[in-house]
């Protein structure tokens, strides 16, 4: 038993090297500390990313850490996903990929009424380079400039839930978040021999609080509904790092030369109270439909770090999902489609991201996020593991007003595996 924790314990440390990787290839992540990645699993993802009203004694919740109340197994997860986006402005189109590690989790009941779960998930993540130039009568290039940038944050999380009376379960979740980011801008103008260069690069530390709370009752002997909530509270996530402009020699590798400005910069991310509601129905074990819905008021950057970003803004945040899933007869012994579970959902994202593409200091477009997913659990052998596999479909932003539309495919897997650590002998 504890040689099992151990090994847990020492694989999601170790992961910490895994996730440092390019997992991202959004122009999208240039902002702020990057892309904001999804906290659901595979299974939840699969359904619109719906979670909050969801409890389930096989698999992990990763939205609501009242849920692992619920938890009757001790359940370890890891999924992988695959990004595929089509870019796309008034001029040009290019299409990018990715494959990353996407969460590692492990889950344990404690007791019959309380539940443990820790882990380890990309928070944010930063990866684009996108080159404009500016061409001369003849469409020759007369200026080029290549902003490029990678990195993230990731997410070191555990919560505890417990079940304080029949069909009501209460949830803390504690977050530490940490990572490196590095943006750069060369510029390099007509026939001069040395570009310019511009660089910022920045430590990101945090801590985060998440409460969560879940309510389960009968409808008739069949039908359950199920209610919940979760609440992010305020935070502030800090950046301390350096900037550099130099010049620089563009051949097979970079050759700095002279240094104008090196100096050190800090910022602030401050994200205010997020509030995310669910409720759902179903039958046990055999279909459940659920719809969540998140506001947050605006994001806040301060600091050097951010002092870039005049043609950026923030907005209130909004998202609504609604997804479920069948399961013809999960306990069959004569089909082992009839065990398979079906999901499909979709959401639409108000992400809360204001951009100038015009750059007129007023004209800000908003960036939305509409997608449709559908997956498959299939049972491993006769047991309550599973593995996931999930779709997704969506578009992100728009052409108008110089901005760039995404049109993306991910693809999903993780492996959802349960055992009894905890299980007393039996004396027949």
């Amino acid at each position: 038993m504890i040689k099992k924790i151990i090994v847990v314990i020492l694989t999601l440390f170790v992961s910490t090297t895994i996730f440092a990787q390019t997992n991202n290839t959004s122009a999208y992540s240039f902002f702020g500390i990057g892309d904001k990645n999804n906290i659901n699993t595979v299974e939840q993802l699969s359904m619109g990313g719906i979670g909050v009203a969801l409890n389930d004694v096989y698999h992990l919740n990763l939205t609501n850490p009242a849920s692992v109340a619920s938890l009757s197994f001790t359940t370890y997860t890891l999924a992988i996903e695959n990004r595929n986006i089509s870019a796309k402005d008034n001029s040009d189109q290019q299409s990018a990929a990715a494959t990353y590690l996407s969460y590692l989790a492990f889950g344990v009941p404690i007791g019959e009424n309380g539940g443990l779960t820790f882990g380890l998930l990309p928070n944010s993540s930063v990866g684009y380079s996108l080159v404009s130039n500016v061409l001369n009568s003849d469409s020759e290039i007369i200026d080029a400039t290549l902003y490029a940038g990678e990195g993230g944050t990731n997410r070191v999380f555990m919560n505890f839930g417990y079940k304080l009376f029949k069909g009501v379960s209460v949830g803390l979740q504690g977050n530490y978040i940490f990572g490196k980011i590095e943006n750069s801008i060369i510029n390099q103008t007509g026939d001069a021999s040395l570009a310019t260069k511009y660089e910022t690069i920045s430590n990101v530390k945090g801590f985060s609080l998440n409460l969560g709370f879940q309510y389960e009752t009968k409808i008739n002997s069949k039908l359950d509904l199920n209610l919940g909530a979760t609440f992010d509270l305020d935070n502030t996530i800090e950046t301390n790092g350096n900037e550099y402009l130099y010049s620089v020699a563009l051949s097979s590798f970079e050759s700095p030369r002279d240094t104008i400005l090196n100096t050190n910069s800090v910022g602030e991310l401050k994200s205010p109270l997020k509030t995310t509601l669910g409720a759902g129905i179903g039958e046990k074990n055999k279909w459940f439909a659920a719809v969540d819905y998140s506001f947050q008021n605006a994001l806040e950057l301060e600091g050097s770090v951010f002092n870039s970003y005049s043609k950026i803004s923030y907005d209130k945040y909004s998202k609504i999902a609604v997804g479920g899933f069948y399961t013809p007869k999960y306990n069959s012994i004569s089909s082992y489609w009839d065990r398979v579970t079906y999901r499909a959902g979709f959401k639409f994202e108000k992400t809360g991201l204001l951009i100038d593409g015009v750059g007129n200091g007023t004209d800000f477009t908003a960036v939305d996020d509409f997608g449709i997913s559908f997956g498959v659990g299939l049972p491993l052998s006769q047991q309550l593991s599973n593995l996931n596999l999930g779709f997704e479909l969506g578009k992100r932003g728009k052409t108008n007003n110089n901005l760039v539309q995404e049109n993306y495919f991910n693809f999903r897997l993780s492996f959802s595996l349960n055992d009894r650590w905890f299980k007393k002998l039996e004396i027949f």
